[in-house]
């Protein structure tokens, strides 16, 4: 029997064993009172057994969630739409799929007209879910609906569509998934759910997520668990948007959230690396109150987990949800300052903090920096948002193979590419650091390469790849594949070459180490 997550249930939350952590945290915040759209839980034992999956085993799970929710999954007059995501025991970000507005068709679409009166909510929904269905069940090229956004929006976002325009790209989206696949869309919503559930659990077996256990030693056999929850919407236009974040800087530690937030978006939008995102600057400007909201869940999350968190919300109409928390991925110099900090505000003990920092030394905690030559620092050929910090040089890698082949011979490489997607996770692991033109700095690629403590910069809007010509455009300079350049983490900027750099420990960081070695036991 599937598990239930915010419908009211009571007990012990199930361990992550069994629902994986995703779903795990998502119950604790839950049981806090924290806002998190009700859901339920297929759990791990599942995977090994996809194949066995129908509609019968969460029957009734779906059913308390229409309860919970006060909608009907496929009814036409109040539809219940849902996300179908990914969760295993341990963190794997980006490496399964998750698709979104399950439930959406012909039929369907016009109720969540009538229920949301928001026209394009509806259809920016339904021709999410074709091209998400296609890509993910049906396996098509993601390109072929890529070029269909292209063909109705020109060289507009496709954020910048009114409903017409969205609906006349749902038709194009339909069509193309009959073309490319022989089949239609199916405007069955059980029909969809039952082939997202199955396309999750497949997804364990997935070409990124097998790379992304062999390089971290995982068990294969431990599956993943599937979550199915009710979708709330950052797409409806007004105060709503997506967001991830991480309650203190992953690169420095700061004790300050980290925030990427999109208006009238989806979370994939932010996290999938395909399209670049800005700070929180704008969010506390336009919905003071969201932020402030946002600011007292973060201290919620650390209060209860211990902490330093990542997690992913949503805002509908001004409102906050919150979709996952995780520990955060975080580099050696953050490890060390956010496990000294929460030991001064007393959220963990000093035998906890001495745990955490175990191992963190000099030669770890060494800094590099970018120094001038001859007293004159060095032009950038162009700035970027700066996703882990550090200084990397290499020769520019625009694949995989490339990247391999020159790193098998020793020489270093930076992988440069387009957008920042998990799909590149062997070729992140290769390089010394990763330079993208979109993306945000909380995208999965983002969150993968800090976590293989990798120098990233996002959202490179001055750069160009042409992959038939092997050539990169940064501003008004060319560069040939195998050319050198040089990323700055710290600064967020890209320059031509190799240049001088030092390194330096930090002294008062270490001070701070050798004190809470030297102590007494707790506190």
């Amino acid at each position: 029997m599937p598990v239930l997550i915010g419908c009211g249930e009571r007990g012990a939350v199930p361990p992550p064993e069994a629902i994986g952590f995703k779903a795990h945290n998502l119950a604790r915040m839950a049981r806090l009172g924290m806002p998190v759209p009700p859901a339920f839980v297929i759990g791990a034992a599942w995977c090994a057994h996809a194949d066995e999956v129908t509609p019968a085993l969460w029957h009734d799970a779906l059913r308390a969630l229409e309860r919970a929710t006060g909608l009907r999954f496929g009814d036409p007059r109040r539809p219940l739409l849902l996300s179908v995501r990914s969760g295993a025991m341990v963190s794997m970000p980006g490496m399964m799929d998750t698709l979104l507005n399950v439930g959406l068709g012909d039929a369907t679409v016009a109720g969540l007209i009538r229920l949301t009166g928001n026209p394009r909510l509806a259809w920016d929904g339904y021709r999410r879910l074709v091209a998400g269905y296609g890509e993910i069940v049906l396996g098509l090229d993601a390109a072929a609906f890529e070029s269909d956004v292209a063909e109705v929006a020109g060289d507009r976002s496709e954020r910048e569509l009114d409903f017409m325009q969205l609906r006349a790209l749902t038709r194009r989206h339909l069509d193309t998934v009959q073309r490319l696949a022989a089949r239609p869309f199916p405007q069955d919503p059980a029909a969809q759910l039952e082939a997202a559930v199955r396309a999750v659990f497949a997804s364990w077996h997935g070409d990124k997520a097998v790379e992304w256990r062999r390089m971290k030693g995982l068990d294969d056999a431990m599956g993943t668990a599937v979550t199915v929850q009710r979708m709330v919407f950052g797409n409806a236009g007004g105060a709503s948007g997506a967001g991830v974040g991480f309650t203190r800087h992953p690169s420095t530690g700061e004790a300050v959230p980290w925030v990427d937030f999109l208006f009238n978006a989806q979370g994939e939008d932010v996290v999938s690396g395909r399209r670049s995102a800005a700070g929180h600057d704008e969010l506390e400007q336009v919905a003071p109150s969201v932020w402030q909201a946002l600011l007292e869940a973060t201290g919620q999350l650390e209060r209860e987990f211990g902490d330093m968190q990542d997690f992913e919300f949503t805002v509908e109409e001004a409102q906050l949800f919150l979709l996952q928390t995780r520990t955060g991925r975080r580099t050696p110099l953050a490890a060390a300052r956010i496990a000294l900090d929460l030991w001064h505000e007393g959220l963990i003990g000093r035998s906890e903090a001495r745990r955490r920092v175990e191992g963190l030394d000099e030669t770890r905690l060494m800094q590099t920096r970018i120094v001038g030559t001859g007293g004159a620092p060095p032009t950038p050929l162009a700035s970027a948002r700066s996703a882990c910090s550090g200084v990397a040089t290499g020769e520019i890698a625009l694949d995989e193979a490339r990247a391999r082949a020159r790193h098998d011979a020793g020489v270093p490489v930076l992988l440069v590419r387009t957008d920042a997607e998990t799909r590149d996770v062997g070729a992140v692991a290769l390089a010394e650091g990763l330079l993208t033109a979109r993306g945000a700095r909380t995208a999965h690629a983002a969150v993968v390469a800090r976590q293989l403590d990798k120098v990233c910069l996002v959202g490179c809007d001055a750069l160009r790849i042409d992959l038939a010509k092997r050539l990169v455009t940064i501003g008004d300079r060319s560069f040939m594949e195998g050319e050198i350049l040089t990323l700055d983490g710290h600064a967020g900027v890209v320059y031509e070459g190799e240049l001088r750099t030092v390194r330096e420990p930090p002294a008062g960081l270490l001070a701070e180490l050798a004190e809470l070695r030297s102590g007494p036991g707790e506190p």
